[in-house]
């Protein structure tokens, strides 16, 4: 399957992939694994999509909120492979981070943001392991977070 294909099928435009703002690298090749560190919910202007999950936003603005966090993991999967989406075999994990109040039990249904998005590019080499958490703050006030780990070929 060509991943590339999917993105243009499917009418995706990724975000620039972005440099560290802290003491980490955006992402670590450790044998056939390429981790990504959290792509944080970045809007398609470049501007921060803020707030809690049950409060501020709902389930699915929080839901869109993941789909960015999904696409800035591909474009930073994509420089981590020189340009080569090819070289990726498999997702393994997302991890999946809301902002949320303490009454808010939708989580998952927010990180099907990310999942469906990783998957659609992806197809079935990105079906994979997942963990949703909900979380009293992320960094800059954003509303979700998502790491994710791949194997390369």
């Amino acid at each position: 399957m060509n991943f590339e294909e999917n993105i243009k099928k499917n009418n995706i435009k990724l975000p620039n992939a972005a440099d560290p703002v802290g003491s980490y690298v955006a992402t670590k090749i450790i044998g056939k694994l390429l981790y990504i560190s959290g792509q944080i919910s970045i809007d398609s202007d470049g501007k921060l999509i803020k707030g809690k999950v049950g409060k501020d936003l709902n389930v699915d603005e929080g839901y869109q909120a993941a789909i960015r966090c999904a696409l800035s993991i591909v474009a930073q999967s994509k420089k981590a492979t020189n340009g080569d989406l090819s070289k990726i075999k498999t997702c393994i994990k997302l991890t999946g981070f809301v902002n949320s109040t303490d009454s808010f039990t939708d989580q998952p249904k927010v990180i099907n943001g990310a999942s469906d998005t990783i998957s659609k590019i992806f197809g079935d080499a990105g079906i994979h392991a997942r963990a949703a958490v909900s979380v009293n703050s992320l960094p800059l006030g954003v509303a979700v977070e998502v790491d994710a780990i791949f194997e390369l070929n």
